[in-house]
């Protein structure tokens, strides 16, 4: 194998990572006012991702650098082209952490309000844009010769953009619900528990006929395996969660993100980012690439450092395994 498909098959591996772990504090995020009727349950719910939300987001780093080294003129290209609602994602994480991490720092209750505010925002934000930004790469964008973007802001938000960000936001809400109903006890488990197949079951049409749509217009055989399949996690998921099954619910909604994703990384492969101008002016892994020599050195470097970095974050998984209630948290009363 190439080492330019080896480092695209890594970078998609690092994207499918970080939208199946992301996905669920999204979720959780999302849904703090929905199901965070008192502070005590909000706190609870922000416990659920406390130990691991941050470490989540290394997913995404890692992939940046990784795009960044290994495939230039992808990343060149991707950043410049998509600029603002990058920049929107980005400042929708520095609001979202600043109220993860703040929000305990006062006990007044107009701080909490303005957090759990910042909380929802950065979570509903990237849940939508990292939708609209992923189905937009692998679509098509008007690329010219020079493998420079020439479109504006407006050009991404076509209608099977703004789809795949319907898509990516129910999945990150049923994912959320999935989550919290495998990590919590009481009532906020059984209210999570019931928010699953109200979000799930519209997300199952919406993402249907999404892959459907995208499938139309750029899929393989391979891409559409993938697309059953994610549709089928889906739909085990759901059936998992009417059984009481809350392990089985939260696989089957992973694998659905997971195997969605893996659609998409599938559906672009050997390009990088098309071209909707002309097919030879798409980046590729070829002509997007690094130098062989640099590619050498960064798949040693991978090739020691990746199991310890998911062995280190399985362990911290495993650590914060437990589930957490109302009756576990040290509440001070808000001012």
């Amino acid at each position: 194998m190439e080492l330019t498909t080896v480092w695209f098959v890594l970078i998609a591996v690092l994207w499918i990572g970080y939208l199946v772990l992301e996905g669920f504090d999204f979720g959780v995020g999302m849904l703090l006012p929905v199901l965070g009727r008192d502070e005590p349950t909000r706190r609870a719910m922000l416990r659920t991702i406390g130990p691991v939300w941050d470490g989540n987001e290394v997913w995404l780093v890692v992939a940046g650098g990784a795009t960044f080294a290994a495939f230039p003129e992808w990343y060149a290209t991707l950043f410049s082209g998509f600029y603002i609602p990058l920049f929107a994602i980005l400042l929708c994480l520095i609001v979202r952490g600043i109220g993860i991490e703040y929000r305990e720092k006062r006990h007044d209750a107009a701080w909490l309000r303005w957090c759990d505010l910042g909380i929802l925002v950065g979570s509903t934000g990237p849940a939508v844009l990292w939708g609209v930004a992923l189905t937009n790469v692998v679509w098509g964008v008007p690329i010219d010769a020079d493998g420079e973007f020439v479109g504006g802001f407006w050009s991404l938000l076509q209608p099977h953009a703004l789809l795949g960000g319907l898509v990516t936001l129910g999945l990150f809400l049923t994912h959320g619900a999935s989550f919290l109903a495998l990590k919590t006890r009481g009532d906020v488990h059984h209210r999570a528990h019931r928010l699953v197949p109200l979000f799930g079951l519209p997300t199952a049409v919406l993402a249907v006929a999404y892959l459907a749509w995208l499938y139309t217009h750029a899929g393989t055989p391979v891409s559409l395996a993938c697309s059953v399949a994610a549709a089928a996690a889906l739909l085990a998921g759901l059936s998992a969660d009417r059984l009481g099954r809350d392990g089985w619910a939260f696989t089957g909604t992973a694998f659905a993100i997971g195997l969605a994703a893996l659609a998409l990384f599938v559906t672009l492969f050997p390009d990088v980012m098309p071209s909707t101008l002309d097919p030879d002016w798409s980046l590729t892994t070829e002509n997007a690439a690094s130098t062989p020599y640099t590619l050498q050195i960064m798949t040693v470097v991978a090739a020691i450092f990746t199991p310890v970095v998911l062995a280190y974050e399985s362990w911290s998984y495993w650590v914060f395994r437990r589930r957490i209630s109302v009756d576990d948290l040290e509440l001070v009363p808000a001012e």
